[in-house]
C-alpha cells in the first residue's frame, strides 16, 4: 500500500497567468537565457543513464573581477538587444535614486494548523499565520495581530496609507513569521509608510520587505527595497530566502524621428557595450530608523552560467528574522540567469527560469568565456521549452552556496512540478503545447529524473497526455501523480523508486481536472478542479477522492460538484485546508453572476476513507459598495483550525466557528 506523508502546498502565480491568457493579455520575458533541444520520444518510454542529450549540464562559473563581469555582460547584453531595448519596454534614462498589548503568556499552546506549503519545515509566504496563541493578518496593506482566546485585535499597524495609496483591496502582501519578528512581502512596492506614524513617503516601484516587532504594538523596525521583481521567498526557522530578477538599469537614447530599426538597434547596443558594471550588478536600499543606505551586489558575488543573455540577473538575500541587523547580513549572491519559479527543501534552494507562454523574442545566447563555439539561436517567434534549474545548498543559516545548474526540455507549470527525493531531483514538464507557434493538440509531457548533485540526468519517462498538458502534479516519497487535461482528465501514476527506469504503472480517465493534488491519509489522494463536459467545458468546481494504494490502478472513490463555481485553491493551495485529525478539508468558492464574480464563501467537506460528504458553508458579512475599478472585497481567502475553531479569513474579517458543526463564535470586522 503506498503511503502518503503530511506534504504541504502551496502555488503563487498559476491563476493571475490563467486569468491574464483568459484576457488575451500579451507580455515578454525579456532577456530569458533561450536554447534549443531535441524532442521528445513520440511514445511514452523509459530512458537509461546515458541519453543525457535531454539535459544540459550548465554549471555556473564566478568571474575573477569586475573588469571581467562587464566585459561579458556587455557582450552577452548587446547580441539581445532590441530596437526597443529590453523585452517589450525600452528604459529611456537610467534609474534615479531614490530618495500593541503584549502577548499573553499561554499555559499550553492550542492544536493549529499551518500554511499550506510544497515541504514539511519550509514556510512559505501567505496573508495569514497563526501559532495557535495569535492570529496574525496583513489585508488592504494592515497588519493586525488577533489574540486567539479573547478573539480581539490586539494590535493593527498600516503599512500602506489609505489617504494616499487609495482602495487597497489588491495589494499584494505577504507574510513570514518567526517569534515577535514578522516580515511582510509586498511584492510591488507603492506608497509605504515607514515607522509606526502615519507619515508616509513614496517607495520605489519594486518590492519591498517590512520587519515588524509584534512583542507589544506593532511596530516597524526596517524595511529593504530591492530594485527588481520579487520572484518567491522561503523560509526554514528564523532564516528567509528572498529571490528577486532584475534587468540592467542602461539609458538607451530617445529614439530619433524617423529612424529605422537599424539605427535604434545599432544605438541600443553602443549604450550597452559602454554601460557600467553598475548597470548590471544588483542594488537594494536597507532602511532602519532614520538611517538609509543603498547597497549593491559585489563583482565577487556574482556568477554565470555557461550560455547566459546578459539581460537578467538572479539575487538571492538572505535574511535572519532573530538578528539584531537581518538586512544585508549576510551579503546577497547573484547569478547571471533569470528565475520564475522557487522550490525549497531543508538542504536545497531551486530556482528555474521557464519560456514564458507568449511574446518571446528570438535571443542569442553567449557562450561560456573563451569558448570558439557559435551561440545558439531560437527559432524566431516560437519560446523554446526549455527550463533551466539552479540548485543552491541552504543546510546553514549564512549565505546560500551555488552548487550546479542543469536543464530540462518543456516548462514547469509550478513548485509542484519539482521534487527532491533521496539525493535526485524529479521534474515534471510540458512541451510542444499552448505556446507561440505550436500547433493545437501537439503537447505532451514527462518526468525527468536528475541527479541532485550534478543535476544531471538519471532517467525519464515521457510521452505523457498526447495532446495535452499538466494541470497538476504530487510527489510522494518514491512515487508521483501527474494530471494531464484536454477534454477529459487522465491522472497517471508513476513509480520513481528506480531513478534510472521512471514508469507508468497505472492511469485513470475522468471528466474534468483536477489543479491541485493534496495527499488524505494512506493510499487517499484529494484532487481539487473543475467538473467538464466530454467536450471539455468547465463546469464548476469538483472535489475528488482518489484510491491510489495501488499503483496499477488507480481509481476514484468519491465526487463533490459545485456547478458554476470556482476555487482560489485550484491556483493556490494557500487557500486549502486539510485537517487530518478530523478529515475536515475547507476551501473558498466563489460563484459567476452576470458575467461578473459574487456570492463567496468556505465550503466545508469531510474527507472520509471512501467519501467526501459536505459539512455546511461559512459566510462573512458582505462590506458595503465602493467606486472604483477593483473590488472593495474578494471574500473568504483562507482558512485554519485553532483548537475546536475553524477561522477564516476576508478583507471584511475574521469569523471564528465550530469547526465540528459550523456555528458562530464570533465575528471580528476590519472595516
Amino acid at each position: 500500500m503506498i503511503r502518503l506523508g503530511s506534504m504541504r502546498t502551496s502555488i503563487r502565480t498559476a491563476g493571475v497567468l490563467a486569468a491574464l491568457l483568459a484576457l488575451g493579455a500579451t507580455g515578454c520575458a525579456g532577456g530569458r537565457t533561450t536554447q534549443d533541444f531535441p524532442p521528445p520520444p513520440a511514445d511514452v518510454t523509459s530512458t537509461d543513464p546515458a541519453g543525457t542529450d535531454l539535459v544540459d549540464n550548465v554549471r555556473l562559473v564566478a568571474y575573477a573581477d569586475c573588469d571581467e563581469m562587464t566585459e561579458g555582460l556587455r557582450r552577452a547584453a548587446a547580441r539581445n538587444v532590441t530596437p526597443w531595448g529590453f523585452g517589450d519596454a525600452m528604459f529611456y534614462a537610467a534609474r534615479s535614486d531614490v530618495a500593541a498589548t503584549a502577548k499573553q503568556a499561554m499555559p499550553e499552546q492550542q492544536s493549529h494548523s499551518t500554511t499550506n506549503t510544497h515541504e514539511a519545515g519550509m514556510d512559505e509566504p501567505d496573508l495569514v499565520k497563526t501559532d495557535g496563541d495569535r492570529v496574525i493578518t496583513v489585508t488592504g496593506g494592515v497588519l493586525r495581530v488577533v489574540d486567539a482566546r479573547t478573539r480581539k485585535v490586539t494590535g493593527t499597524l498600516r503599512l500602506v496609507a489609505q489617504d494616499q495609496a487609495g482602495d487597497q483591496s489588491w495589494v499584494q502582501a505577504g507574510l513570514l513569521v518567526h517569534g515577535d519578528r514578522a516580515l511582510v512581502l509586498f511584492e510591488g512596492g507603492g506608497i509605504i509608510p515607514f515607522g509606526a506614524t502615519a507619515t508616509a513617503r513614496v517607495a520605489p516601484g519594486g518590492p519591498r520587505y517590512v520587519l515588524v516587532d509584534l512583542s507589544g504594538e506593532p511596530r516597524v523596525l526596517g524595511a529593504m527595497t530591492v530594485h527588481g521583481q520579487h520572484v518567491d521567498a522561503r523560509q526554514a526557522g528564523s532564516t528567509v530566502r528572498l529571490v528577486v530578477r532584475s534587468q540592467p538599469e542602461i539609458a538607451f537614447p530617445p529614439p530619433k524621428e524617423n529612424a529605422s530599426e537599424r539605427e535604434l538597434l545599432e544605438g541600443n547596443r553602443e549604450a550597452v557595450l559602454s554601460a557600467p558594471a553598475g548597470a548590471w550588478l544588483p542594488s537594494y536600499d536597507v532602511e532602519s530608523g532614520d538611517a538609509r543606505r543603498t547597497e549593491r551586489v559585489g563583482c565577487d558575488r556574482v556568477s554565470h552560467p555557461g550560455r547566459f543573455t546578459g539581460t537578467s540577473m538572479l539575487t538571492v538575500h538572505t535574511i535572519d528574522l532573530a538578528a539584531a541587523t537581518p538586512f544585508g547580513s549576510p551579503a546577497p549572491i547573484a547569478v547571471a540567469a533569470d528565475g520564475d519559479t522557487v522550490y525549497g527543501t531543508a538542504g536545497s534552494l531551486y530556482v528555474t527560469s521557464n519560456p514564458r507562454w507568449w511574446g518571446a523574442h528570438p535571443i542569442d545566447v553567449a557562450p561560456a568565456p573563451g569558448s570558439s563555439a557559435a551561440a545558439p539561436t531560437a527559432t524566431p517567434g516560437v519560446p523554446p521549452e526549455r527550463t533551466d534549474v539552479h540548485r543552491f545548498d541552504v543546510s546553514t543559516p549564512g549565505a546560500p552556496r551555488y552548487v550546479t545548474s542543469g536543464s530540462v526540455p518543456g516548462r514547469l507549470l509550478n513548485q509542484y512540478s519539482l521534487s527532491e527525493y533521496d539525493g535526485h531531483l524529479r521534474v515534471a514538464t510540458t512541451s510542444g503545447d499552448e505556446v507561440l507557434g505550436a500547433s493545437p493538440g501537439t503537447g505532451e509531457s514527462g518526468v525527468y529524473v536528475l541527479d541532485a548533485g550534478t543535476l544531471a540526468r538519471t532517467g525519464s519517462v515521457t510521452g505523457l497526455g498526447k495532446g495535452e498538458r499538466i494541470y497538476s502534479v504530487r510527489f510522494a516519497d518514491g512515487l508521483g501523480y501527474v494530471v494531464t487535461f484536454r477534454q477529459t482528465d487522465p491522472l497517471y501514476a508513476l513509480d520513481l523508486r528506480d531513478p534510472a527506469a521512471p514508469k507508468v504503472t497505472g492511469e485513470l480517465k475522468i471528466t474534468g481536472f483536477s489543479a491541485y493534488l493534496h495527499p488524505a491519509g494512506e493510499g487517499r489522494l484529494v484532487g481539487i478542479g473543475q467538473e467538464a463536459s466530454e467536450a471539455g467545458r468547465v463546469l464548476g468546481t469538483q472535489i475528488s477522492l482518489f484510491d491510489v494504494s495501488d499503483p496499477a490502478a488507480p481509481a476514484v472513490l468519491s465526487r463533490f460538484h459545485r456547478e458554476g463555481f470556482g476555487s482560489e485553491a485550484e491556483w493556490d493551495p494557500h487557500a486549502f485546508l486539510y485537517w487530518p485529525a478530523t478529515g475536515l478539508a475547507v476551501l473558498p468558492l466563489r460563484n459567476r453572476a452576470g458575467g461578473g464574480m459574487a456570492g463567496s464563501a468556505a465550503l466545508a467537506l469531510r474527507v472520509g476513507d471512501r467519501e467526501i460528504t459536505e459539512l455546511g458553508v461559512v459566510t462573512h458579512p458582505r462590506p458595503p459598495a465602493r467606486s472604483g475599478f477593483a473590488p472593495a472585497d474578494q471574500g473568504i481567502r483562507r482558512s485554519l483550525v485553532i483548537g475546536a475553531d475553524l477561522w477564516t479569513v476576508s478583507g471584511s474579517g475574521l469569523k471564528v466557528s465550530d469547526a465540528a458543526t459550523l456555528a458562530e463564535r464570533a465575528w471580528i470586522p476590519f472595516i
